[in-house]
């Protein structure tokens, strides 16, 4: 699996360099967002601006990304997906459960609100 890791304070950005997010590639993916979350990362952007095929088991592993980060008040963003990405969510129904963002910035955006809002809370 091709990919490249950008950590910052808040959130990783995790970019995805692969044409297929499927069989070959979602096993590795759920490993890598499994280690970070164990390294502590609470927050992720995932871009999958070269993703232009996913299957079932490529969904899986998103589902799992966010079920992790979420369970610790985390936030785990998608972004820049592809037509037939995007239509595979919402015809799974999934588009209710993830997050999806159409660009980077406004993934990095809404960790920072979601970041402000949890301090929020946590403060009352």
């Amino acid at each position: 699996m091709k990919y490249t890791i950008d950590k910052q304070e808040k959130y990783t950005l995790l970019r995805l360099h692969e044409e297929k997010m499927d069989s070959s590639v979602a096993p590795n993916l759920k490993s890598e967002m499994v280690t970070l979350h164990a390294e502590g990362v609470r927050n992720i952007v995932l871009d999958l601006t070269e993703v232009k095929y996913t299957d079932s088991s490529g969904l899986s592993a998103l589902l799992v990304g966010n079920r992790i980060f979420q369970e610790d008040g985390g936030i785990f963003i998608l972004t820049r997906l592809s037509d037939h990405t995007m239509k595979l969510i919402k015809i799974s129904q999934l588009d209710s459960v993830l997050n999806i963002l159409p660009s980077v910035e406004e993934a990095i955006d809404a960790v920072f609100m979601h970041e402000i809002e949890k301090d929020m809370k946590d403060g009352e």
